[in-house]
């Protein structure tokens, strides 16, 4: 079976106690982290592959619906 490959967003997050973590808003509770950027996007990708896997046993966003939106506040 051939495997498609997709582009999803992800969101990055720094943490200062722990180098970045980062999610993956397509799929619930699809998060990793890494110590650096590099290495949260590479863990980000794996667990990815992991939801998109499980992705029809559970409620998946088309990343064509998630949107980035800035509010001045």
């Amino acid at each position: 079976m051939k495997r498609t490959v997709g582009n999803y967003p992800v969101i990055v997050h720094a943490d200062p106690s722990a180098g970045f973590w980062v999610e993956c808003p397509v799929f619930e509770g699809c998060y990793s982290q890494g110590k650096t950027i590099d290495e949260a996007l590479k863990n980000i990708q794996e667990a990815i592959e992991l939801c998109r896997e499980e992705a029809p046993k559970k409620k998946v966003a088309s990343p064509h619906e998630i949107g980035i939106h800035f509010v001045r506040a």
